[in-house]
């Protein structure tokens, strides 16, 4: 981030709205998903917790698609960007649209996001662009509630019985090469640290990686080895799932263009 006294190189419109909407399709991706469990949950306070946790993700969302719209300046609110581009256009991290699967994929692929959200929002609200501080200063808030609500899970799944254990541990060695993506810089990740909007990539996977750990040492759960990884779905490279959620999410304003309720 730049310091007092220093003055950092600006980083253009073009790409500062790109990182808007990585970390606004993210949020709004994973509340898709956790939507979709709405109605099957394990228990009604698992399905308020998970409903919340939607509801702020898209709330988050909404305050970022709105902002890189302004910054755009092509008249898209923020109803346009999150549902009438096309499937390339959505920049989320693809660990966000990976199915829900079981309860306990759920509560990795939660937990994981979770703990890099946090992270980065603590950081992003001493941001140099002043709204999106003060958006993140809002999300981080939100988003302590929702990495105690997966990591109480985890520690409960992975500290159970020896079925939830597996069960987790699977889970976790399925998802975890998906958590690359989220620390790998490219030239808009590079651009907007230079310029003080974002974190540094590597001291964000440090802080993360470090709670993580906290966290998967509690529940007695072993860190999966990092393996080659092939999907940017912050490039707008996407698994095959990110279509199908699309669909669901989209089809309200596709099939009624315009309308308003």
């Amino acid at each position: 981030m730049s310091t007092a006294g220093t003055r950092s190189p600006a980083a253009d419109v073009a790409t500062r709205v790109r990182y808007l909407l990585r970390i606004a399709d993210t949020s709004l991706v994973l509340g898709q998903r956790l939507g979709e469990w709405i109605g099957h949950a394990p228990a009604i306070e698992e399905d308020l917790g998970l409903a919340n946790t939607a509801l702020d993700l898209i709330g988050q969302a909404r305050l970022l698609l709105a902002y890189a719209g302004e910054l755009e300046g092509r008249g898209r609110s923020e109803d346009a960007l999150a549902f009438l581009r096309e499937e390339p256009d959505y920049l989320n991290a693809t660990l966000a649209e990976q199915p829900n699967g079981d309860f306990g994929d759920t509560i990795v692929r939660q937990f994981l996001l979770d703990a890099y959200q946090l992270e980065l929002f603590e950081r992003l609200a001493t941001s140099t662009d002043a709204r999106l501080a003060e958006i993140a200063a809002k999300a981080v808030k939100e988003t302590r509630y929702h990495l105690r609500f997966s990591a109480g899970w985890l520690v409960r799944l992975g500290d159970g019985t020896a079925e939830s254990q597996g069960r987790v541990q699977a889970s976790l060695e399925r998802l975890w090469p998906y958590t690359r993506e989220l620390f790998d810089p490219d030239d808009t990740d590079r651009e907007i640290a230079a310029a003080g909007i974002g974190p540094d990539a590597a001291a964000l996977q440090a802080a993360w990686s470090a709670r993580v750990d906290r966290v998967l040492s509690e529940a007695t759960l072993r860190r999966p080895a990092d393996s080659p990884y092939r999907w940017y779905g912050k490039q707008g490279r996407h698994s095959e799932h990110l279509g199908y959620l699309l669909s669901d999410l989209q089809y309200l304003q596709r099939t009624h263009p315009g309308a308003s309720w």
